[in-house]
């Protein structure tokens, strides 16, 4: 089983939760050109490692939050609030 750390519920299953992607990816302009609209909605990397996830808690307090989680061994390394600081060691 899966624990995830919701920065507001404390640790819950992961079928409380829903992923959102890639917490690095930025979102283009709205007048940015249409190649730049394709990177953004087709082209994503699978990184290896620590990784920056979007999670909502929508089981729970239905509330957006970033989690750091290694995609070798799927070790949750932390959560934070969306606008927090880096994600903390199991908050």
């Amino acid at each position: 089983m899966l624990l995830i750390p919701c920065p507001w519920c404390g640790p819950r299953n992961q079928v409380e939760f829903t992923y959102g992607g890639d917490a690095t990816v930025k979102r283009p302009a709205f007048d940015a050109p249409a190649t730049e609209w394709f990177d953004y909605v087709y082209l994503r990397d699978n990184p290896r490692g620590p990784h920056d996830e979007l999670w909502a808690h929508s089981a729970g307090c239905r509330r957006w939050f970033r989690v750091t989680r290694d995609t070798r061994t799927h070790d949750i390394l932390g959560s934070a609030m969306l606008h927090g600081a880096a994600p903390s060691e199991g908050a």
